[in-house]
C-alpha cells in the first residue's frame, strides 16, 4: 500500500502545524504526521489533565479545517525504501508515503545525564514529569524535586504545582551570575519577560545540581550540591533533566548535514538535500516562537512561496537572538561530566556501567564491545550521555528508525509508486 503527497510534514508540534498552515495554500495535498494522539508536540502536548494555551488551540483548528491537510497521528517513520519515499506505521498498518517536497519538523528531547542513583523508580526527566502529569499521572501532595538547566525546570514545576504537587527545590545548576544576565535581556522579549513572572519560584536556586538519588528499591531523597555545599532532601519523586538537544537521527539518516549538534539548514530552511527543509527545535532549540516562524518560512519555501517567507525572516533573526542568549547562559558545567561514578549505568536497556565505556575511544568502539545503544532507545539516551561525556558523535541510525511489526518490515518489498 502506498499514497503520494506534494508536501509531507514529520512532525506536529509547532514548526510542523505552522509549516502546514503556510504552505496550504499552495499545495494540492499535504501530509502531516506525528507519533503523538494529537497534534502539539512535547511543547503543546495534550492529555487529561493538560491546559492547552489558546495559541495552540487556535493554530491547531486552523489546520484541521484545511481541506488539503491531512494529519496522521500516532504514526512513526519506520525506514526509506527509496528516493523521496518513507515508510511509516500506526497502530494498524504500515504503509509508504511518496512526496514532492519534506519538512522535518522532528523537535528535540531532554538530555538526560547519568549520577547514581537514576534508575530508581521515581527519577524521571524534568520533561517527562510534566508529560506524565498532562497524561494522567497523579501527583497530588506528592514531594518534588527538580534539578538540571534550563526554563523546563520552571515549566515542570508550575505543572506539578497546578496539579497539586508540593515542589520542594528547584536546582539549577547554571550560576547566579548567567541567570540575572539572561533575566537583564527578557526585556527584548516582553512575552517571554511576562512568562517569567507568571514562573517564578521562590524554590529556585542557582549554582545547585543533583549528585544522587537516594534508596533501595524506589527514590527516598535526593542529594544536591548547592551553592557548595551538600544538602540532602527527602522527596517522593526527581525530574531531572540537563536542557534539550535536537532529534536530528531522521535528519542524519536521509543524508542532511548536521551543524552544532543540529540539522543544518540554509535562508529558506532547506537542508543540504533539495526539495528536504527542516524547521523548529531539530535545527537547534530556542522555544515555541522560533519553531514557529522557521515552520512558516519552510511551509512557504517548500511550495515556491519565498516572498512570503521573505516577510519573515527579521521576524526569525529575533527569536534566534533569545535562543542565543538562552543556550549562552544555560550552558553546562563542566563539572556535570564528573556525575557519574564506576558503577553508575549509563546504558540502562543493556545495562553498561560508566567504568565498561571510559576505556574507549569512539561510540561505534564501545558499542561493538558493550551493547551500548542497542537496547529499545536505539541510543537516543545513552547515545546523547555519552557524546556530552566523553565527546562521542553516534553513527546515523540505520533502518528501521524505530521498533516495527513484521507485516510493516514486508511493505519495504513493494515497489515504489506501484
Amino acid at each position: 500500500m502506498s499514497e503520494h503527497t506534494n508536501l509531507l510534514i514529520i512532525g506536529a508540534g509547532p514548526a510542523g502545524l505552522a509549516a502546514a498552515l503556510a504552505a496550504a495554500p499552495r499545495a494540492a495535498r499535504i501530509v502531516l504526521l506525528d507519533d503523538n494522539p494529537l497534534p502539539g508536540g512535547q511543547i503543546w502536548r495534550d492529555g487529561p489533565q493538560a491546559k492547552v494555551p489558546a495559541q495552540a488551540r487556535r493554530l491547531r483548528e486552523q489546520v484541521l479545517a484545511c481541506r488539503n491537510v491531512h494529519c496522521y497521528s500516532g504514526t512513526r517513520v519506520i525506514a526509506q525504501p527509496g528516493p523521496d519515499t518513507l515508510l511509516v506505521e500506526d497502530a494498524e498498518r504500515g504503509w509508504q508515503i511518496r512526496y514532492d517536497r519534506l519538512i522535518l519538523c522532528t523537535g528535540a528531547r531532554e538530555l538526560l545525564l547519568p549520577f547514581p542513583g537514576w534508575t530508581l523508580p521515581g527519577v524521571t526527566g524534568a520533561g517527562g514529569l510534566q508529560a506524565l502529569i498532562k497524561a494522567g499521572l497523579p501527583v497530588h501532595e506528592q514531594r518534588i524535586v527538580i534539578a538540571g538547566s534550563g526554563p523546563l525546570l520552571l515549566a515542570s514545576a508550575a505543572t506539578a504545582k497546578a496539579n497539586g504537587a508540593r515542589v520542594l527545590r528547584i536546582a539549577e545548576q547554571a550560576s547566579p551570575a548567567a541567570v540575572a544576565g539572561f533575566a537583564a535581556q527578557l526585556p527584548r522579549w516582553p512575552q517571554k519577560l511576562l512568562q517569567s513572572f507568571s514562573l517564578f519560584d521562590r524554590q529556585y536556586r542557582s549554582a545547585s545540581h543533583v549528585l544522587a538519588a537516594l534508596g533501595s528499591d524506589r527514590l527516598e531523597g535526593v542529594r544536591l550540591m548547592q551553592n557548595g555545599k551538600i544538602v540532602e532532601i527527602a522527596c517522593d519523586r526527581l525530574a531531572c533533566g540537563f536542557g534539550l538537544i535536537p532529534n536530528i537521527q531522521l535528519a542524519q539518516a536521509l543524508g542532511c548535514a548536521v551543524a552544532h549538534d543540529a540539522v543544518a539548514v540554509n535562508n529558506w530552511q532547506e537542508t543540504t538535500l533539495p526539495g528536504v527543509y527542516a524547521a523548529g527545535e531539530c535545527t537547534g532549540f530556542g522555544g515555541s516562537e522560533r519553531a514557529l516562524v522557521e515552520g512558516a518560512i519552510a511551509g512557504h519555501a517548500a511550495v515556491g512561496n519565498r516572498q512570503a517567507a521573505q516577510r519573515l525572516l527579521r521576524q526569525r533573526a529575533r527569536w534566534h537572538g533569545f535562543a542565543d542568549a538562552l543556550n549562552k547562559a544555560f550552558s553546562l558545567d563542566p563539572a556535570l561530566k564528573s556525575l557519574a561514578t564506576a558503577d553508575t549505568l549509563v546504558c540502562r536497556c543493556e545495562d553498561v556501567p560508566y567504568s565498561a565505556l571510559a576505556g574507549h575511544g569512539s561510540w561505534r568502539e564501545a558499542k561493538l564491545a558493550s551493547r551500548c545503544g542497542m537496547g529499545a532507545c536505539q541510543g537516543r539516551v545513552c547515545g546523547a550521555a555519552t557524546r556530552h561525556l566523553f565527546g562521542w558523535q553516534p553513527s546515523a541510525p540505520r533502518p528501521p528508525f524505530s521498533p516495527a511489526r513484521i507485516d510493516t518490515l514486508l511493505c519495504l518489498e513493494e515497489t515504489p509508486g506501484a
